[in-house]
């Protein structure tokens, strides 16, 4: 492609240079066939050169830069602390999250240990009534109202029997 260009500048000098020698040509009139003459010689709008240069970077060392090093080591570190702080918040943010629907968790099972409770001591209160307890026990068990004199405390109240007086005596430390 570049012999190309450099043969059709060739055949375009030589032709200016005779066309120079015949007739005045306006300046623009000739720019203008030298312009069409190069863009039909060439494919896009910049002729195409391609160069081989063949590099061995084989035995070229790098100078150690301590500035560029501790411009890395204080990037590295900023970049390190930021990226715990970021971690420590995620952490905590998270923790939070499942602290959150532990406590809902728990306080479904407090709800439900109430209505359990409160199931229980109506349960229990309709066991212990005192008018069911009394017909059971005439129409299961056959258990009749006692006989007075029956019944006996073990502190002795309610018996018609004497009571003796006791007198105690202050004791003195």
């Amino acid at each position: 492609m570049a012999t190309m260009a450099t043969a059709g500048q060739g055949a375009i000098f030589g032709m200016d240079m005779g066309s120079m020698s015949h007739a005045p040509q306006s300046r623009t009139q000739r720019n203008r066939e030298l312009f069409d003459l190069q863009k039909s010689a060439r494919r896009g709008p910049t002729p195409e050169v391609f160069f081989v240069k063949h590099i061995d970077n084989s035995r070229i060392v790098k100078a150690d830069d301590p500035e560029r090093r501790r411009e890395m080591r204080v990037f590295t570190l900023t970049m390190s602390i930021l990226f715990v702080l970021v971690m420590v918040y995620v952490w905590q943010h998270f923790s939070a999250i499942e602290i959150g629907y532990q406590v809902e968790t728990q306080k479904q099972q407090v709800d439900q240990m109430l209505e359990q409770n409160r199931q229980l001591r109506l349960s229990e209160a309709q066991l212990s009534n005192p008018v069911r307890i009394d017909q059971i026990a005439r129409a299961q068990l056959g258990l009749e109202a006692p006989a007075p004199g029956q019944i006996v405390r073990p502190d002795g109240a309610g018996s018609n029997a004497p009571v003796l007086a006791q007198a105690s005596t202050p004791t003195l430390p």
